[in-house]
This record gives structure tokens, C-alpha cells and sequence, in this order.
């Protein structure tokens, strides 16, 4: 048995973390399982290592073999790595508000100008709107796969409401439409690479932590709570940053691809929003109400992420540089009206 065909090479490893899970999955024999607890939390090296960790969970990578998922060095490794990251997410997202209050925040409309979606549409030049679209790659090529481990930890309406939502994240049944696909339709419109996971040798740590809270929550049954949680504030804070990139994509008369993809997302996370509320969180609060700290957590840990990333970005293109991992991407001309 091989990988399936979409997945790509291991990454490049960054450090000694990320090296030794590339030689667990590359077959090597691992002499020394390195401590985590030694490495930045929220580094490079560490969240490469989780990101392959995870990633035989989804597609995989060409050259492993599948029984590598299961192997068990590998996941001790993981789990030190996962107790190194959870613990400082925990840390850095703090106790904060009760559900209800970051609930209502999410709904607090933002300034026309917040973020990097602000940014992008206020001053941003093409070459960075294509480098969002790089770092954004490595989440959209697997968009709302994660949610689906923990359908089996739900119950009631609380699952079934859940997975009428997945039902629109993967295209309602029909593969054009499924929101991954949509994506790379999109990396195609702005002349980039649109194979699985083609960017991940660019990406820095501050996206590959995302995706990896996602992965984390998704395969620990005592994070369920949190998985809903941060799917809940995906969704909520998704329709006004998608829309201001609706806007800033026309003003660069972009390809109808790119437009499209956040266009679906305008509309569709504008219902979301209120299923995820009412009928997932509403339902489980009924069924557990002592999981309403889980919930809170999964927001703020996704809100402290997100901002992360955002500094990232924002501290990069203010200083005129690139926001990727070298060599990072040619500096194409826009389509349109704007440099």
C-alpha cells in the first residue's frame, strides 16, 4: 500500500523536533526522542513537527507508509509535543470571559480596517494578498476535515446540527463545491501553485499553529468541547473578513475564483453562525452544562492564534518584506487597477 496520490513530500525540517518526526515517518530509526519542553512552544521547529505529525491522519505524504499513522514512537513524540503546546495555549489564552460575553464579542462588528483582511482591502498590494493566500493554503486544503472526529462525540441535536453545517463546508454534495476545492480553485486564479499542501515549506509557525489547535482539539475526545468552540468563532467572526476580501479581490479585478471563495463564505458562514449557536452550543449546554469553560477556551485559544498570525503579517508588509519562510514568492504584478 502507498499514500494517496494528492499528498506531497515531508517538509524540510527546521529544528530537532521536526527532523525526528521526519525520520519516524521516513522509516529511520530515531536513536534519542528530543524534548519538547526545550523548544518554543509556538516556534518553528515545533509545529512542523506536530503538523507532520498530524498529517498521516489526512492524506499523508508520498513514501509512508500508511502503518506510520499508528506508530508508536512516533506518537509518544507526539504527545510531548501536544502537552508542550496545550499547556502554553492555555497559558497565553488565559481564562477570560464567561461563553455568553465571547459569544456576543465575536458578533461585535469590527472596524472596516481591523486585520489583515482590513489591511488587504485599506493599502495592501497584490503581492501580499497572494502571500495570505500561501499561508492560508495549509488550513483550506484540509478546510473543515478536522470537525468531522468529533461527530461520533456528539449527541442529539446537537450532532445533527453539526453535521448540516459540514454538509455546506463540503459543497452539499456536490465535489465542485466542496470548500477545500473552492480554495484551490482560487490559488489557481492567482497564478499559484494549487497541489495539496504546496506551500508548506513557506509557511511559518504562527498558521501551522491553527492548523494544528484544529488537529489537536479534533483528535483528543477531551477536547471536543473546544473543537465546537473554535468552530463556533471561525464561523461567527468569517462573513465580515470575508466580505472586506470580496471587496479589496474586485478592486484588483482578480480572477472570479478568488472572489468566489470568499464571496460562499459571506453567505454561508453568515448562517452558520446561528446553527453553531443555537443548535450546537445551545444543545450541548442542555445536554452538559459544565462544558461551557471548554467552549469559552476554544474561542479564545482561536481568537490568541489568529492575532498571532495577524501580528505576523502585519509586521512583515509594514516593513516591506515578506511574510513567508525564504525564498518566499515572486512578487507578481496585480491584475487589475492596483499595484
Amino acid at each position: 500500500m502507498t499514500a494517496a496520490p494528492a499528498a506531497r513530500a515531508l517538509p524540510e525540517p527546521r529544528g530537532e523536533l521536526s527532523a525526528a518526526v521526519v525520520d519516524a515517518l521516513s522509516g529511520n530509526r530515531v536513536r534519542r526522542l528530543p524534548r519538547p519542553v526545550d523548544a518554543d512552544p509556538f516556534g518553528d521547529d515545533l509545529h512542523l513537527a506536530l503538523y507532520t505529525a498530524y498529517e498521516p491522519h489526512y492524506l499523508g505524504f508520498t513514501g509512508v507508509h500508511p502503518d506510520r499513522e499508528w506508530d508508536l514512537r512516533l506518537l509518544r513524540l507526539r504527545a510531548r509535543l501536544e502537552r508542550c503546546f496545550i499547556e502554553a495555549l492555555r497559558d497565553a489564552a488565559g481564562t477570560g470571559r464567561d461563553l455568553d460575553t465571547e459569544l456576543d464579542q465575536l458578533l461585535a462588528a469590527p472596524s472596516v480596517a481591523s486585520g489583515v483582511s482590513g489591511f488587504l482591502r485599506q493599502e495592501g498590494r497584490w503581492w501580499q494578498v497572494r502571500e495570505y493566500f500561501a499561508h492560508r493554503s495549509i488550513y483550506h486544503h484540509k478546510e473543515a476535515d478536522p470537525y468531522l472526529w468529533v461527530v461520533p462525540r456528539l449527541r442529539g441535536q446537537a450532532k445533527a446540527a453539526l453535521v448540516a453545517v459540514e454538509f455546506d463546508e463540503f459543497g452539499g454534495g456536490r465535489g465542485d463545491r466542496v470548500h477545500a476545492r473552492l480554495f484551490a480553485d482560487l490559488l489557481d486564479g492567482a497564478s499559484l501553485d494549487s497541489s495539496y499542501l504546496a506551500y508548506l515549506d513557506l509557511v511559518p509557525a504562527p498558521m501551522l499553529a491553527i492548523v494544528n489547535m484544529m488537529s489537536l482539539f479534533a483528535l483528543h475526545g477531551r477536547w471536543r468541547g473546544a473543537l465546537v468552540g473554535h468552530f463556533a468563532a471561525v464561523e461567527i467572526s468569517s462573513p465580515p473578513a470575508a466580505q472586506r476580501m470580496v471587496d479589496a479581490l474586485r478592486a484588483w479585478d482578480a480572477d472570479p475564483a478568488c472572489v468566489r471563495f470568499y464571496a460562499e463564505h459571506v453567505v454561508a458562514d453568515a448562517v452558520h453562525e446561528q446553527v453553531l449557536r443555537r443548535d450546537v452550543i445551545g444543545d450541548l449546554l442542555r445536554q452538559e452544562p459544565g462544558i461551557g469553560d471548554e467552549l469559552a477556551f476554544g474561542i479564545r485559544a482561536t481568537e490568541f492564534l489568529e492575532e498571532q498570525f495577524e501580528r505576523h503579517l502585519l509586521r512583515a508588509w509594514e516593513a516591506g518584506r515578506t511574510s513567508l519562510r525564504p525564498p518566499g514568492l515572486s512578487r507578481a504584478d496585480a491584475p487589475g487597477s492596483r499595484e
